[in-house]
C-alpha cells in the first residue's frame, strides 16, 4: 500500500493471512476478537490484486461490507458477482462460497462473522483459476 492509499485506510492492514487458506497475499487486522459475550468476530480483510480466499462456509453465516477498490465473491453453482465499495453481502448460514480481489484491483472488506458459538469458518478446496477467471 503506498502512502496515499495508507492515509486514506480505515484500519491498518494488519497481519498477513495464511497462505493454506488464500492464493495470493492478503492481510487481516481483527477489530473484534471472538468472544462468548458477543458471539461475532470481526476483521478487516485487504486483497492485494487477484488475490482470493479457498472455498469456504460459516456455521453462523458472515456479513461482507466492502470499503474500498473492486472484489468478487461467488457462492457454490452460481456466478460471480462484481463488488465495489459501499456493497454489503448477507451470507447464509452454511452457504459455500469464496471472495478475494478482481485481477487488477486491491479490494477491502470488513467480514462479520456472526452466531460464533456454532463454529467460525470451515475451510475447503483453494478456487482454481478457471473458477476465479469464469467472471463475465
Amino acid at each position: 500500500m503506498n502512502t496515499a492509499e495508507n492515509q486514506n485506510a480505515v484500519f491498518p492492514k494488519g497481519d498477513k493471512a495464511p497462505a493454506d487458506y488464500f492464493t495470493g497475499t492478503a492481510w487481516i487486522k481483527m477489530l473484534v476478537p471472538n468472544d462468548s459475550t458477543f458471539n461475532t468476530q470481526i476483521g478487516n480483510v485487504v486483497f492485494e490484486p487477484g488475490c482470493r480466499n479457498n472455498w469456504h462456509k460459516h456455521p453462523g453465516g458472515q456479513i461482507l461490507i466492502c470499503i474500498n477498490g473492486t472484489g468478487y465473491y461467488q457462492e457454490k453453482g452460481k456466478p460471480i458477482q462484481l463488488l465495489h465499495k459501499g456493497d454489503v453481502v448477507k451470507i447464509e448460514p452454511d452457504v459455500i462460497h469464496w471472495h478475494g480481489a478482481s485481477p487488477d484491483n486491491e479490494f477491502t472488506h470488513i467480514a462479520v462473522n456472526p452466531n460464533t458459538q456454532k463454529g467460525v469458518v470451515e475451510w475447503m478446496d483453494r478456487v482454481t483459476d478457471e473458477e476465479y477467471n469464469s467472471f463475465k
